[in-house]
């Protein structure tokens, strides 16, 4: 009887520390799972917005814009374009972008930018995909604005200076009106060509890209977008955290079966070990009365 009673008591230790080792978890996970989730950058420019009934509510499905493709030549001097990305790095679900834009005899804000594209190059890891391939995670891109001097030698030139990376960083020269039309147009950058100001002829800003092609920031508590500063410390710790968060988001087509599941998984199992918690207490209180 003394043997029974020990062994009892042994396993309702164990299993009570089984609870332990389950409950405390969960509590955690619902707890963490409340808290406010950290605000990934969302798109910032659409071409349309319709309304669509969806579940038998009206919603606005709105069209992002996505940056059109083009055919410019690298540092390199090779011809590269958006499209042909993942063709020429071997990726298979692309890359995320930072753009900036630039030229070689700027005297002012460039070589700043520059070396804080090349901080950010460095300071972005590989990223390891789920069949264990290594792959960049982010490909930069800094468009000249003054492609009648800045030829490919020329690029080559300021990219040997600061040491940059072409495997994951193009320096692109070429035709002028696709230049400026991607950032007049498409990514609403004002800049003016450098004959007219060659103190301060463009933007500092550096614009975020996902793997769609979609530009994305934030937005501060009024609503207005925060702009990344390429000349900024600040600016350029928001970008890197920004760029991680963007790396973390989920790809929207391609749902796990457990999505949106997770919270109410983690209910159902705690709701369960209360039940066996309680029903142990019962049943060591009538053992005990015998």
């Amino acid at each position: 009887m003394v043997f029974s009673l020990k062994k009892l008591s042994l396993n309702k230790k164990a299993l009570y520390a089984i609870l332990v080792a389950l409950v405390v978890p969960l509590i955690i996970f619902l707890y963490v799972n409340s808290l406010p989730k950290a605000a990934i950058p969302k798109p910032i420019f659409y071409d349309s917005v319709t309304s669509v009934i969806k579940n038998g509510k009206r919603k606005n499905d709105t069209a992002w814009h996505h940056l059109p493709d083009f055919k410019l030549t690298n540092q390199e001097g090779q011809v590269v374009s958006l499209k042909n990305l993942k063709e020429n790095l071997n990726d298979t679900d692309g890359r995320i972008i930072v753009a900036d834009f630039f030229y070689t005899h700027c005297p002012t804000i460039c070589p700043i930018m520059t070396r804080n594209m090349k901080r950010l190059q460095n300071s972005v890891k590989k990223a390891v995909d789920i069949d264990g391939k290594q792959t960049e995670l982010v490909q930069f891109i800094s468009f000249t604005i003054d492609p009648e001097r800045d030829s490919v030698a020329a690029l080559k030139k300021w990219s040997d200076r600061f040491q940059i990376d072409p495997s994951n960083w193009w320096l692109l020269t070429g035709d002028k009106k696709t230049i400026y039309d991607l950032s007049l147009k498409h990514m609403n950058l004002g800049i003016q060509d450098p004959a007219v100001d060659s103190s301060f002829p463009h933007t500092d800003i550096f614009v975020l890209i996902d793997k769609d092609g979609v530009i994305r920031v934030k937005r501060d508590k009024n609503g207005n977008p925060v702009l990344y500063h390429g000349t900024d410390s600040t600016s350029m710790a928001k970008l890197s955290e920004d760029i991680v968060l963007l790396s973390l988001e989920k790809d929207p087509k391609k749902k796990s079966f457990l999505a949106g599941q997770l919270t109410i998984i983690a209910v159902s199992m705690l709701i369960t070990f209360f039940v066996v918690g309680i029903f142990l207490f019962l049943y060591r209180k009538k053992f005990a009365q015998h």
